[in-house]
């Protein structure tokens, strides 16, 4: 069994750095790891990582974590995930890590992720060159998804962290207008194919929580849906055999 703590958006900023500090510390206590689904910080800047890396210097529990389109916001995201990573934060970048918790080889497959849209309305891979770019840039995301599968293929437990929605059911809720902007059903292709224990993304505020790639739960952690700090879920089996349990809110 093992316990994994998550959470998206948390919009880190010194105005926040109380409850950040507390949320985590609190959290680490209760999980085996903790996985951050993208948007780190209010607008990318350099000072509100310091918040995020200050909460986990300390911490006894890994942490692994993708960035989000508030993290790429001011330029600097080269900054940002040094200062974090000094403190000891995972940031997963189109790559993939494993690690043993409880005698179970766990592998985190992490990546952005990008837009596109979902059936009915999606993004075609035509016309002006900006427009292709963008769906290039889905391409590469979701062919980093199905290479870090295959890299972790031998691990007893897989999770794929993004920041962006592989499915439209951890949209609804938002604007229809929007979801073109809020992921890519292209990002579900590889982790359909290669299989995952788990799914873990954020960025739709005003989402839904709960969806599935086939039988592979998908969860909506943006602390905007949860309602809370960090998310608790107990993740046990071994390999070829699986199960997630939804435990709740941590605290």
């Amino acid at each position: 069994m093992i316990r994994i703590a998550a959470a998206g958006d948390l919009h880190a900023s010194e105005a926040t750095r109380e409850r950040v500090e507390r949320a985590f510390a609190t959290v680490a206590a209760e999980a085996d790891v903790i996985l951050l689904a993208g948007d780190l910080t209010t607008t990318g800047e350099p000072e509100q990582a310091w918040v995020v890396a200050d909460a986990c210097r300390d911490l006894d529990v890994p942490v692994f974590a993708v960035l989000g389109n508030h993290d790429f916001h001011a330029g600097r995201s080269d900054e940002l995930t040094a200062i974090v990573e000094e403190a000891g934060v995972h940031v997963l970048d189109r790559s993939c890590r494993t690690c043993e918790i409880g005698g179970l080889e766990l592998g985190i497959v992490g990546a952005k992720g990008f837009i596109g849209g979902f059936p009915g309305s999606a993004l075609p891979d035509f016309g002006e060159q900006l427009m292709r770019d963008v769906y290039a840039e889905t391409t590469r995301e979701a062919e980093s998804i199905a290479k870090g599968l295959q890299a972790v293929v031998h691990c007893d437990l897989r999770i794929v962290l993004l920041h962006y929605a592989p499915i439209q059911a951890t949209v609804e809720g938002e604007p229809e207008g929007i979801h073109l902007m809020l992921g890519s059903d292209r990002l579900a292709t590889p982790i359909a194919e290669y299989g995952a224990d788990l799914v873990l993304h954020g960025h739709a505020h005003a989402g839904s929580f709960e969806g599935c790639i086939g039988k592979i739960p998908v969860y909506n952690v943006a602390v905007h849906v949860t309602g809370r700090d960090f998310w608790i879920f107990d993740l046990e089996g071994a390999r070829g055999r699986s199960e997630a349990h939804v435990d709740g809110p941590a605290g």
